[in-house]
């Protein structure tokens, strides 16, 4: 798994390469964290070269989502393939996030 961040103007955007499963997930997951507990976050995750998650990925996405909720601001995700987005509504969490088609999109969500 390859994970690149990108800046771009004040939204930070995790470029996630590979299945998020074990070991890579928790490092995802810990990569995400950090950056969403910094002050005024804007996070999004583009996710199409992701095939596959687990539940240690899902519960970083989740714990980042929580961590911006306290702040009134929520984790975009982008490009999501079709398999984690069943993924993510089989165990009922998919209502949690905010969808985008592009990751251009999910940037400019934020305005």
């Amino acid at each position: 798994m390859k994970i690149e961040r990108q800046q771009v103007g004040t939204v930070d955007v995790f470029m996630v390469v590979g299945a998020l499963v074990d070991e890579d997930a928790e490092h995802f997951s810990k990569l995400l964290l950090e950056r969403v507990t910094l002050p005024n976050s804007r996070v999004v995750v583009a996710m199409r070269e992701v095939p596959f998650m687990d539940s240690g990925a899902i519960e970083g996405l989740l714990a980042a989502t929580d961590e911006l909720a306290d702040r009134a601001a929520n984790l975009k995700l982008a490009n999501v393939p079709q398999t984690c987005r069943e993924i993510l509504e089989l165990t009922g969490v998919s209502g949690r996030f905010s969808f985008f088609e592009d990751v251009q999109d999910a940037v400019r969500s934020f305005l």
